[in-house]
């Protein structure tokens, strides 16, 4: 029975990434998920579905997972039979986060909350409803996870990042010379080390 290595792509990623991973794992089957959704909620209803045609007939189920592509699959797939997973640049706050950059536009939660939405300069609106869902489903994970990231990544500090694997027993590669997006020939090479 063949094992299973499912992946799940980061913002404006494809599941075309999974090619790089099948070298590293030749005796399994690398399927790349389609991660285009948006929210917690959608990846809730959308991810198991896209999975549970691949895990009939193997063995071992791995996960590996890239940026807010990790943090859907915690929010979705938390209830698979991972036997490990890998995680890159995981979004592992993603509280935090809205918060940070609701901040850097000089808004307030309560803002957020009166308004429901509201634009930022870079495109993309923070929305009341993905904070309010992202409070009420807390990130539960107990498979076992490595991380790599890099110590200066822009979307999740590193204290935010080592607490989070020390809470969920992770193993946690810190790439000293890297930010979020792990993409260089060097940082290919740690990641597939």
């Amino acid at each position: 029975m063949k094992d299973l290595v499912l992946y799940l792509h980061g913002k404006g990623g494809s599941p075309a990434e999974a090619a790089h991973y099948r070298p590293i794992f030749p005796h399994a089957d690398v399927v790349g998920l389609d991660g285009r959704v948006q929210t917690p909620w959608e990846a809730r209803e959308v991810l198991p579905r896209l999975a549970a045609p691949h895990l009939d007939g193997h063995g071992r189920v791995t996960l590996i997972a890239n940026s807010i592509g990790a943090f859907l699959a915690m929010q979705a797939l938390g209830g698979l039979p991972f036997a490990a997973a890998f995680f890159l640049s995981p979004i592992v706050d993603m509280e935090g986060m809205i918060l940070g950059m609701l901040a850097s536009v000089g808004e307030t939660e309560a803002s957020l909350r009166a308004r429901g939405t509201i634009p930022t300069p870079w495109g993309e609106p923070l929305e009341w409803r993905y904070l309010a869902d992202v409070r009420s489903h807390p990130i539960e994970w107990h498979v076992p996870t490595q991380i790599i990231c890099g110590a200066h990544d822009e979307m999740t500090p590193l204290p935010t990042m080592t607490a989070f694997a020390e809470r969920i027993g992770a193993g946690l590669t810190v790439l000293p010379d890297s930010a979020h997006w792990l993409h260089t020939p060097e940082e290919m090479q740690a990641i597939d080390r």
